[in-house]
């Protein structure tokens, strides 16, 4: 198992720093991860600091509430994707899912979906699963891939808990084989990585990567 290839090696901190991308960027050439997760505005200087190689970048959209407008959502997408972003990590509008307002939660996802595409991007939807009941994340599931998003994705990492093997087993349940699935969130060691690979992710999402690999490379 080619372990590296799982990360999107993230950092999403307010406090972040240009210098912090750097190393970010550097760690992520170093380990070939699968890609870097930043803040949009730091699209740009990823771009330049991953050029030449096969390193991904993936920008978040309406993060970390997902609470703007769709049209801020997608202005977000198309402007970190036309700058370089390969991946745009969206988050859901929580709180219209929950009041069932669920017109609004897939047009939302789909015109992003459609923005990022008009640059040759994907998206993940973020669902932030630890403030969603089981069939709240099976509905928000089942609009995503009405939209036609690559992935969903468990969580910020900003809100009440992270993933779960729970959370990401009903989600891979859910999608069968039409969608991705990434787990984020509170992924800090080996066994929690495994754990959520087992559930069912195929995508990674942690600051803590060069540690876990590391703890990988021992165990091996």
């Amino acid at each position: 198992m080619k372990l590296n290839k799982y990360f999107d090696h993230t950092i999403l901190k307010a406090e972040a720093t240009e210098a912090d991308i750097e190393k970010l960027c550097y760690e992520a050439k170093t380990n070939n991860f699968c890609a870097v997760c930043v803040n949009s505005c730091y699209v740009p200087l990823a771009a330049i600091l991953l050029a030449g190689t096969d390193v991904k970048i993936a920008a978040v959209v309406g993060f970390p509430l997902g609470a703007v407008s769709t049209q801020v959502k997608a202005y977000e997408a198309a402007w970190a994707a036309a700058s370089g972003a390969n991946e745009i990590d969206m988050v859901i509008h929580v709180g219209a899912l929950k009041e069932g307002r669920y017109e609004y939660v897939r047009d939302d996802i789909a015109e992003v979906v459609a923005s990022a595409k008009e640059h040759g991007s994907i998206v993940k939807v973020i669902l932030e699963t630890c403030l969603l009941t089981d069939e709240e994340i099976v509905k928000a599931c089942q609009l995503s891939m009405e939209a036609e998003a690559a992935f969903v994705k468990t969580s910020t990492g900003f809100s009440s808990g992270g993933a779960t093997a729970h959370h990401v087993s009903l989600m891979r349940k859910t999608v069968g084989d039409k969608m991705q699935v990434k787990a984020s969130g509170g992924i800090r060691d080996l066994n929690k990585t495994l754990e959520m690979i087992e559930a069912g992710a195929d995508r990674i999402g942690a600051s803590a990567s060069v540690q876990i690999l590391q703890e990988y490379e021992k165990h091996k």
